[in-house]
């Protein structure tokens, strides 16, 4: 009876991203305005990373986060858009399941990382407005590497765990994705095996990792903004302020968006509203960072 249900379960071997549906007829103008997004992203940062490694002026804690943050976005973005970008200019919307899961890994690992670069980021601004004579001691070469390689560790861990949890399940039809990449919660819709190990490790996951660096860095700035509004000088409170309020723009909107994505509702026209909000920590948390460095 057990070989009887097996072979009646197809393991399907290819997804279909549906992607933004119901803009078909605009897929031309949405190809070209995330070609022209791509470009700028890529060239943006590229150029920050040589800027950052070339001028020995920029070699400070500060812009040694900034330019890994601008390395972590060159590939986070190249991990979606241009699967994204190939679908709306060919109408080919499939992926392979291996191809999806891969960048399911990447996309894991990138946001991971990204929580905790945006963490560690908030701490360099909070030592050197709040606690500025230690800020040399706290905040050295040696353990500025440390604590970055720290964090691409955990984002590795998490990245692999997920993964391999996710290559596991069974998946035996529909194969519809109704997003425009391979993200968690839609992929685990599609599977046709127990979910509820790999809900409760990513919830898990998310408790230890992404909510305490929400947490420490929403209290970071708190302390910060605090801080500024002490001083009484006006040029020194607007400096202290100017070193900050960039990376704040670039935490509120890849947080805000990513929050209102998890808490929403996934049916209806929630799900649509998912998709939008998903191009904002996808697409225009990179394109924040650059016009913030600018």
């Amino acid at each position: 009876m057990e070989n009887v249900e097996w072979r009646n379960q197809t393991t399907i071997t290819e997804f279909i991203l549906l992607g933004f549906r119901d803009l078909q007829e605009l897929e031309t103008l949405l190809f070209l305005l995330f070609l022209v997004i791509y470009i700028v992203i890529m060239a943006g940062n590229i150029l920050i990373v040589a800027l950052v490694v070339t001028d020995q002026h920029l070699h400070t804690p500060m812009y040694f986060f900034l330019g890994n943050l601008s390395c972590l976005e060159t590939c986070y973005t190249s991990t979606i858009l241009p699967r994204l970008m190939a679908s709306l200019l060919t109408g080919h919307r499939t992926i392979s399941f291996n191809g999806c899961i891969t960048q399911l890994s990447f996309f894991v690992f990138m946001v991971t990382a990204k929580c905790l670069l945006l963490l560690l980021m908030s701490y360099d601004r909070y030592l050197a407005i709040c606690n500025p004579l230690h800020y040399a001691a706290f905040m050295s070469s040696w353990v500025c590497i440390q604590i970055l390689s720290g964090s691409w560790i955990i984002a590795f861990f998490c990245s692999t765990v997920i993964t391999f949890m996710m290559a596991r399940l069974t998946f035996c039809g529909p194969n519809k994705i109704d997003h425009f990449f391979c993200d968690f919660t839609p992929m685990l819709k599609l599977s046709c095996s127990d979910t509820s190990l790999i809900e409760l490790v990513d919830l898990i996951l998310s408790f230890a990792i992404i909510l305490p660096t929400l947490l420490l860095t929403l209290t970071s700035y708190v302390c910060i903004i605090a801080t500024i509004l002490r001083i009484l000088s006006t040029t020194g409170r607007q400096k202290a302020f100017s070193t900050s309020s960039s990376h704040l723009i670039v935490v509120s909107t890849f947080y805000g968006s990513f929050i209102i994505i998890y808490m929403a509702p996934k049916a209806g026209s929630a799900g649509d509203l998912h998709k939008v909000f998903s191009v904002f920590y996808t697409i225009l948390t990179p394109l924040s960072i650059l016009s913030s460095t600018a």
